[in-house]
């Protein structure tokens, strides 16, 4: 099988279009096209049906595509290994981060990695979304919860807190609770049921006034805790943010303050093969340090 190909055949599997993979791999369309049809003709199967609004796979491309993501994946991860064992950090690192932690607290603190490490490069992966550490989809996390596969490596970073907020401006329209029961008056912001979290429980607020999720017109939902936190500065109603967002912001209070949720547990997770990795030290360093210098 002609390795060029395959790989061809790979980018288009996880692109999904012959014009997204020409983006990828710098080759035209029509290039791709005649490399998928010769793969296709040189296997005597058919791997893709084409359709107006792109490709899908059929059965045998299905079984081929997920042996190359296979292959690929473990080339990517013994050219990771070498680079572990050079001394000098470089090459690639990909980070992977829930949203609203990445955007609001790792990404305005990455200067500094990238300063001291200049030939490192960064790749920051912002999303709820878990991502397959022993396959290289990243090459390091940070997670708000224990992993619970064995063969991953796990470093406590430290624990987020929260308090419920609310902006003067809403809080002047519509009254400050006093208790929970109150809190059943406000209108309340929290997550969609239906969509990744970016750590257990994250609609706490909900259960702690005592409301249902569902059909109710009182929650607005959004799934994303930046978000949340945008429509709490806008007066949109209450919600549980991090003590970090909310620090230094004049126009957000904390209200019910002895009512808190439960702290989250940051952890710093990657893959057991990359535990003497160069990258994962000097990113377990930064992150350490850069904790100890934040106010969560």
């Amino acid at each position: 099988m002609d390795w060029d190909k395959l790989r061809t055949f790979h980018i288009v599997a996880e692109a999904g279009s012959f014009t997204h993979a020409g983006t990828a791999l710098d080759l035209s369309q029509s290039a791709i096209s005649r490399q998928i049809s010769a793969l296709e003709e040189s296997l005597d199967v058919k791997l893709f049906q084409r359709h107006a609004r792109g490709l899908v796979l059929t059965e045998a491309g299905e079984i081929l595509s997920n042996t190359a993501k296979d292959i690929f994946g473990k080339l990517a991860m013994v050219e990771a290994r070498l680079g572990d064992s050079q001394l000098n950090p470089s090459g690639s690192l990909r980070i992977t981060a829930p949203g609203f932690l990445g955007s609001t607290w790792l990404v305005p603190k990455i200067t500094k990695l990238h300063e001291d490490y200049p030939d490192l490069q960064l790749s920051l992966l912002l999303d709820n979304r878990i991502l397959n550490l022993n396959m290289r989809e990243a090459d390091a996390a940070i997670r708000l919860f224990k992993p619970e596969q064995n063969d991953l490596i796990y470093k406590p970073l430290g624990k987020i807190k929260f308090h419920i907020c609310a902006s003067k401006q809403y809080l002047k329209k519509h009254g400050t609770p006093e208790n929970v029961k109150d809190l059943k008056k406000h209108s309340l912001i929290g997550h969609p049921p239906s969509t990744p979290a970016p750590f257990e429980n994250p609609n706490w607020l909900f259960s702690k006034a005592g409301i249902k999720e569902m059909n109710n017109p009182k929650l607005v939902l959004i799934n994303s805790l930046f978000g949340i936190y945008e429509a709490v500065e806008n007066h949109c109603g209450l919600a549980s943010l991090p003590d970090y967002l909310v620090k230094g912001n004049k126009n957000i209070e904390i209200c019910l303050e002895s009512t808190t949720q439960p702290s989250v547990e940051m952890y710093l997770v990657y893959s057991e093969e990359r535990k003497h990795s160069t990258r994962i030290k000097v990113l377990h360093d930064f992150l350490h340090e850069s904790v100890k210098e934040s106010d969560f």
